[in-house]
């Protein structure tokens, strides 16, 4: 099924530029097969699932725009823009977690939903971005929820 899915992607880079009206039942059956296993949460994690001294065992890429990462990120991450996180894929650690986010989290979604149709099982989206991170209390989120995580 992984070769479906990096055959699959390389038919939508082709496929998409100029956006075409016309649907491909590869690319169609190809999105269906890898939508009918996902399972909701699996790409997703909340500030407040990673315990403050697991953060550092985490990889965390900021896909924001460079002058919005210069401004402010998490500490520690990495600044690979969202629309880079193909090209940009062999940078990414297999053996561990990798965190990613943006703003609000809706491009990071994009992002990492490529990323996994890649095989990158090991890619997350921060749900509700960099300033759901902030407003949760950062690497404290944790410890400061209420209630358990996992929405």
């Amino acid at each position: 099924m992984n070769k479906a899915l990096v055959a699959l992607f390389a038919s939508l880079i082709v496929l998409t530029a100029p956006a075409r009206a016309d649907e491909n039942p590869a690319v169609v059956d190809a999105l269906s097969g890898y939508l009918d296993f996902a399972e909701y949460g699996s790409s997703l994690i909340w500030p407040e699932q990673i315990p403050a001294d697991d953060w550092n065992k985490v990889f965390i890429v900021d896909a924001r725009d460079a002058a919005q990462f210069e401004k402010e990120h998490i500490p520690g991450a990495v600044n690979i823009e969202w629309r880079q996180a193909v090209a940009r894929r062999a940078e990414l650690p297999r053996d561990r977690m990798v965190v990613v986010y943006c703003n609000s989290g809706s491009l990071s979604a994009q992002a990492v939903f490529a990323l996994r149709l890649l095989g990158y099982d090991n890619v997350k989206v921060l749900q509700d971005g960099f300033e759901g991170w902030k407003k949760k209390g950062g690497f404290e989120a944790y410890a400061r929820a209420s209630q358990p995580a996992g929405h």
